[in-house]
């Protein structure tokens, strides 16, 4: 990547900061698995219950962390976050050493992660253009993703190294390490944010505003449907995916980490050609493209097998993955230069709450069906959900553009700023 934004020295710790703690968080995402499935000898189900917890909290709080959100300043929020996120993650391989961890710890630590992850990435989604100029989002947006996508090809090998060396548990550790890196970046950031103009009004009126507003635009509600079931979709599978690949495929840790790094391949992939995609076709078209191409792949996971069929694993999940962060790409530098600077808090966890939402149902449904009919039949299932998901982005006026429009139109325009007010 040219240097572009890394010139800039805020833009360079916030970076340094949110890519060190994607690495840790691919690093723990495999190995929270790992210690359920190998150190306690959990379920499929419980281990599919992890994954319900750590975003369960979108269900549960979503909604006013919004309207919190855009009333507090950000970036001392985004410190606390990661202040409690590494003394969460602490608190499990002390236990272990202990030799008192149990999977309600584990399950209690994801779900108050996941609180904390809640806070910090709305105030990131609304910090990040008080940090950049609008011209510069979709630079820094590519930036942010694709090496968050590089780093998640590192992790999960690393994470799966880490376990067979050293025990799954000190995968957390290196996580609990990566907050604190974030938060040092954090506090070493000068740029001042904008004051909030907008009125303050009772908590319930500006969750309802947030609301409001993603389910009267035709371009948000649209984007907002798709992203649940998309979401129910990928976490149903991706939920069990470690179970599958250990105990019904039959390889260890460190192959687990290696095929889930291959296939994190495709987020580099991704970050690299959105841009390109999209000035190429349009921002509308890109996302729609994206999503039809990529995600049909995601059916040929459930083939796998050992030895050559590991193949099946590395080419479908490379590619839905591709597919996924691309589209991702261009829908955030949509959303960011969209949406007014005053509802930005709002309208993020008003979509998050009920795109996000459909994530632990989708965790629990993926366990649930995996005990009741197998494994390998709710892979099938939950990746030919996700391979004709993108046809509901063909629903609503995306369909008859090649690009998004950069603000709303018309009344919808006029509705808006009253809303955002």
């Amino acid at each position: 990547m040219r240097a572009g934004l890394f010139a800039d020295r805020d833009f360079r710790l916030f970076w340094l900061g949110e890519t060190t703690s994607k690495f840790g968080s691919s690093i723990s995402g495999i190995a929270f698995s790992l210690v359920a499935i190998s150190t306690l000898h959990s379920s499929t189900f419980v281990v599919s219950a992890l994954s319900a917890a750590a975003w369960l909290p979108w269900l549960l709080i979503g909604l006013p962390a919004g309207a919190w959100v855009d009333r507090m300043r950000r970036r001392p929020l985004m410190i606390g976050c990661d202040l409690a996120a590494l003394l969460l993650f602490l608190s499990i391989p002390i236990a272990a050493w202990l030799g008192v961890l149990t999977i309600g710890q584990l399950l209690v630590v994801e779900l108050l992660v996941g609180v904390a992850t809640v806070f910090f990435q709305t105030a990131y989604g609304v910090f990040l253009p008080a940090l950049l100029a609008k011209d510069d989002l979709p630079e820094g947006n590519a930036k942010l993703q694709g090496s968050a996508s590089a780093v998640q090809v590192v992790g999960p090998g690393a994470g799966g190294l880490i376990a067979q060396l050293f025990g799954a548990v000190s995968g957390l550790l290196a996580d609990a390490a990566s907050f604190g890196v974030s938060l040092v970046c954090l506090l070493a950031i000068r740029t001042d944010e904008p004051p909030r103009t907008a009125v303050r009004r009772a908590l319930r009126h500006e969750i309802a505003a947030g609301l409001r507003y993603v389910t009267a635009d035709p371009y948000l509600r649209v984007l907002i449907v798709f992203g649940a079931v998309a979401n129910l979709a990928l976490t149903g599978y991706q939920a069990i995916l470690v179970v599958f690949l250990v105990r019904v495929v039959g390889v260890g840790s460190g192959t687990v980490g290696l095929l889930l790094a291959l296939t994190s391949l495709g987020g580099v992939l991704g970050a690299l050609v959105a841009g390109r995609i999209a000035r190429w076709v349009g921002t509308a078209r890109a996302v729609i493209l994206c999503e039809l191409v990529g995600t049909p792949f995601g059916l040929l996971i459930p083939l796998t097998s050992k030895g050559f069929g590991l193949t099946f694993m590395i080419v479908g999940g490379m590619l839905v993955v591709a597919g996924v962060v691309a589209s991702n790409i261009v829908q955030s530098g949509f959303r960011q230069t969209y949406v007014p600077a005053a509802m930005r808090g709002r309208v993020s966890t008003s979509s998050a709450f009920l795109a996000y939402g459909a994530i632990p149902i989708g965790a629990l449904l993926g366990g649930t069906l995996g005990t009741a009919v197998g494994i390998r039949p709710t892979l099938w299932i939950m990746t030919a959900l996700l391979a004709v998901s993108g046809l509901i982005l063909l629903i609503g006026p995306a369909r008859r553009r090649r690009d998004y429009p950069l603000e709303p139109a018309g009344a919808a325009a006029q509705e808006q700023v009253q809303l955002a007010g």
